[in-house]
């Protein structure tokens, strides 16, 4: 073998042991890079555990508030910690605890259970709604007096009562109209309780109102009375803006205003107020011969010329006398 083959040859085997250290450290480089990747998104990626939407409050619910759909929210809940109590979407909807009063406070983000709350139609709701000192009256009406079935759970009225007067002696009878409440809250229509109008007015024949119990008496007594109307009140009403929750459930203000037919009219004659005058006098006439005396009941007794008689005899006085009974004005 020459030496040019050798040299050859030798230069060959350093190429390729040269090319396989290189192609081993760089196939080294790769993997050490792979490996840190893989690490790093590990890393960064935790493992997140499985979670259920639960019912929960979404503003703070005081006790004895009636529950709205702004009220209520769905909130992501670890399923390991979850209660046995608490409302999962998918088995019940929400729309089953609009309408229902709290029992308690429910702070923000507190999840919802029925122990927390009493549902509309369940036993004890309507005494659940009522404050402290209030009582539940209801009172007739028709899609005349109730504003066409604009009126709903929770608005607030004005009572009117028209009734008609009684006729004094040889006179026509008057009717007149008064407000017997203000400001009266709304707590039922018929059965329903939802506070939320629907697509279109629902003439109900029945108004469930909030009253204190002298106020109770005065509606009461006005359906026997005569005819009554409920007038919805603006939510605008300066008289509405209130602050705290003891003047938010105020109870309802007397009414202090009436109208007569007469001013509704001008055919009508204006009811007169007749001035009371002097009860008449009794007195009896008693004849002694020819001269006769007027006596009054209290036993003095006048002369023809209308003096009192000093001397005051009684009425039988004489067998002779009799008596004559009359009225003078």
């Amino acid at each position: 073998m020459s030496s040019k083959r050798m040299v050859f040859l030798l230069l060959a085997v350093i190429v390729a042991g040269a090319t396989a250290f290189m192609a081993r450290a760089w196939l080294q480089s790769e993997r050490a890079a792979l490996l840190a990747q893989a690490g790093m998104q590990r890393e960064v990626a935790p493992v997140v555990a499985p979670t259920l939407q639960v019912l929960v409050a979404r503003n703070a619910v005081h006790t004895g508030q009636i529950v709205k759909p702004d009220d209520l929210r769905w909130q992501s809940w670890p399923e390991g910690s979850l209660a046995p109590t608490y409302i999962i979407e998918g088995k019940r909807p929400m729309s089953d605890f609009v309408g229902s009063v709290a029992r308690g406070p429910i702070a923000p983000g507190e999840p919802i259970t029925e122990g927390k709350l009493v549902l509309a139609g369940t036993r004890g709701f309507m005494s659940a709604v009522l404050q402290p000192g209030t009582r539940a009256v209801s009172v007739p009406i028709t899609a005349t007096s109730a504003v066409s079935g604009f009126i709903y759970a929770g608005d607030r009225v004005d009572v009117l009562l028209t009734h008609v007067l009684s006729a004094e002696k040889g006179g026509n009878q008057h009717t007149a109209t008064e407000t017997v409440l203000r400001n009266a809250r709304v707590i039922a229509m018929d059965q329903r309780l939802d506070f939320s109008p629907g697509d279109k007015p629902d003439v109900a024949k029945t108004a469930t109102l909030e009253l204190t119990p002298k106020q109770s008496e005065i509606v009461t007594l006005a359906v026997k009375m005569g005819d009554l109307s409920l007038v919805l009140r603006s939510l605008q009403d300066p008289d509405e803006k209130r602050d705290g929750e003891m003047s938010e459930n105020a109870p309802a203000e007397p009414g202090d205003s009436f109208t007569h037919d007469a001013q509704v009219s001008r055919l009508i004659k204006p009811l007169q107020s007749a001035s009371p005058g002097p009860e008449p006098t009794r007195q009896i006439f008693v004849l002694r011969g020819s001269a006769r005396v007027k006596q009054d009941l209290d036993g003095s007794t006048l002369g023809e010329s209308g003096r009192k008689d000093k001397e005051e005899k009684p009425i039988n006085a004489t067998p002779f006398t009799r008596t004559i009974q009359g009225d003078t004005q």
